[in-house]
């Protein structure tokens, strides 16, 4: 597999596209520096823009490798960033990747990560050769469990399965993930 080349995905009123240095600012101040919005992450929100400076320029690093999958999501009224979504983990013996995202709470109830979500849905299963998405989110997080069932998987206490063709599948995941999470996985 060659390097990745991260697509830009547009839709009306948000576009999916690399991130750039120029982001830092909008994203310290719209998402990565809130508790709230860090909340149930797998970082902390950031203390400085530097932090925030040095994780786009990872992230922009990361861009020349053969498996990284990362967008900002971008306001197209606005022109801001307001959130990132991408691929946290990839399972190569499942041939499956793991979305995580997050985004500015200015920006939630309004549908813009489901949107989101259906957009890679669709790019994943019509540009790459992935046969399953996977995405967890702590059960006290349970709106983030909505965006997952709005973007059209169903909803599964433990936890969320969507087969790409053939059917519904169910794995307990208290063995390895705790009681709080739920997974959403999409073949």
């Amino acid at each position: 597999m060659g390097v990745v080349k991260i697509p830009v995905i547009e839709s009306i009123d948000i576009l999916l596209r690399p991130f750039t240095l120029n982001d830092a600012e909008a994203m310290y101040n719209n998402w990565a520096s809130d508790s709230e919005v860090a909340k149930y992450l797998s970082w902390d929100a950031h203390k400085n823009i530097d932090e925030t400076k040095f994780v786009i320029a990872n992230w922009i690093d990361q861009y020349n490798s053969t498996s990284f999958y990362h967008w900002c999501i971008e306001y197209v009224p606005s022109k801001e960033a307001i959130g990132s979504i991408g691929v946290v983990h990839i399972n190569h013996n499942e041939n499956s990747a793991e979305i995580g995202y997050c985004l500015s709470r200015s920006y939630w109830n309004k549908g813009i990560m489901t949107k989101a979500l259906r957009l890679l849905v669709d790019y994943f299963f019509s540009e790459t050769d992935f046969d399953k998405l996977v995405s967890y989110h702590d059960n006290d997080n349970f709106i983030s469990g909505k965006v997952m069932q709005n973007a059209g998987l169903p909803y599964r206490q433990v936890p969320y399965l969507l087969l790409k063709a053939v059917e519904s599948v169910t794995v307990p995941l208290q063995t390895f993930l705790g009681e709080s999470t739920t997974v959403c996985v999409l073949h």
